[in-house]
């Protein structure tokens, strides 16, 4: 869909590069601009002290692109990046506000060099404030400044962290449907413009119900154990054979003798103390009790007939392992085949966004460092001797 649409990514890490992955997805030839040891997500199992055939988590976000090797410290690296961003169509980065001023490649610089540029800047904390410039990461500012990991950590439970990217990559699929927006703005201006996301305001906004809440009334509830669930039914039950089923019914009585009868509790709907919902609240010990000895009856696959029978929402509780063989998931798209180089391909996670009828082939697997170094550069006017020059002062890296 986007074929002929040029991004250049001058970033680093996760949140931005991950909008640039959907971007390259998506069929736009997106530039990686990368320091000359490399994106430092690629040393990340190095820096974990674990070892690991390949690099999925730096793959994920940078397959179909091109790498350029560039020491942008030096003038002329910058000046290259100007040059590229001259003819791109969108400048997407996560590099701090300060040394983009610095190198001249801030918003203000480029959108007078090309005035159809979609510059698209990722932060930790917005352009504005005191506190605008300071250095992020997804689990300081997404996960921990935003709310969410206090939110999700159970009352008088220890904090535990997030995920790995995945703060990140929530912001990266803000950025996108932020450059979409400016792009599709453009068409009707003919001017780029600037466009930005920070690791907070994406956080907030992923708990914004619980956030709304807060702002609205001042004040609100804290995450609890099964217990204790303010609606014992929205809660999770463990099955015979050990797995966990989320159990979700609809708010009210809705679901409630749906549920009894795919338990085969009928005479539960009716309890005097299970009757309504606020009985459920009020005796949500005992319910939670109860339907623990219930789901504790029988295995998985027998909860799953018994609650599709009769439309209960449910979802068994998965482990990355069993996702990776989910029929449903397969089915839905969320894995695609990455070419590997060498004729052959492997399994990865796709964008969250399909698009029916534009199936493309393969995505290419991510660029070595600087693998289109010398590419890149020529198709930006540099010639052989000038580009032969940069190696050899070592401005460039890579082919």
């Amino acid at each position: 869909m986007l074929t002929g649409l040029k991004v250049v990514e001058y970033a680093t890490y996760i949140a931005a590069p991950a909008a640039g992955g959907m971007l390259a997805d998506w069929g736009a030839d997106v530039i990686k601009i990368e320091p000359l040891k490399g994106d430092p997500i690629r040393g990340f199992f190095d820096s974990i002290g674990a070892e690991a055939a390949g690099n999925p988590v730096f793959d994920l976000d940078n397959r179909g692109k091109r790498s350029l090797a560039l020491d942008t410290s030096r003038p002329e690296g910058a000046e290259a990046v100007r040059r590229l961003a001259a003819a791109a169509d969108v400048f997407l980065t996560n590099i701090r506000p300060a040394s983009l001023k610095r190198s001249g490649l801030d918003w203000e610089t480029l959108q007078k060099i090309n005035s159809r540029l979609v510059y698209a800047i990722v932060t930790g904390y917005g352009l504005s404030g005191p506190q605008a410039d300071k250095p992020a990461m997804d689990v300081a500012a997404f996960w921990s400044r935003s709310g969410m990991g206090r939110l999700t950590t159970p009352k008088d439970q220890e904090i535990f962290q997030s995920r790995t990217g995945m703060g990140d990559h929530i912001t990266g699929v803000a950025a996108t449907s932020g450059i979409m927006g400016a792009l599709y703005a453009r068409e009707r201006t003919g001017k780029g413009r600037l466009i930005e996301t920070s690791l907070l305001r994406a956080g907030i906004y992923s708990i914004g119900s619980d956030m709304a809440i807060q702002l609205r009334l001042g004040r609100i509830g804290s995450t609890r154990r099964r217990a204790d669930s303010v609606n014992p039914l929205h809660n999770f039950f463990k099955a015979s054979c050990g797995n966990w089923i989320c159990l979700m019914p609809r708010q009210g009585n809705a679901d409630w003798p749906a549920l009894c009868a795919a338990l085969t509790r009928s005479e539960l709907a009716t309890h005097e103390r299970f009757a309504t919902t606020r009985l459920r609240r009020e005796n949500r010990a005992a319910l939670v009790a109860e339907l623990d000895a219930i789901f504790a009856e029988h295995p998985l696959e027998h909860w799953a007939q018994a609650l599709d029978a009769h439309d209960i929402v449910w979802a068994p509780v998965q482990t990355p392992a069993q996702v990776a063989i989910d029929p449903q998931a397969e089915a839905c798209g969320a894995f695609v085949q990455v070419s590997d180089g060498a004729g052959g391909s492997f399994r990865a996670p796709a964008t969250p966004v399909a698009f029916p009828g534009n199936e493309r082939p393969a995505p290419r697997a991510a660029p070595t460092l600087g693998a289109h170094s010398t590419q890149i550069l020529s198709e930006a006017g540099y010639s052989q001797a000038e580009i032969a020059a940069f190696a050899a002062a070592q401005i460039i890296g890579g082919t």
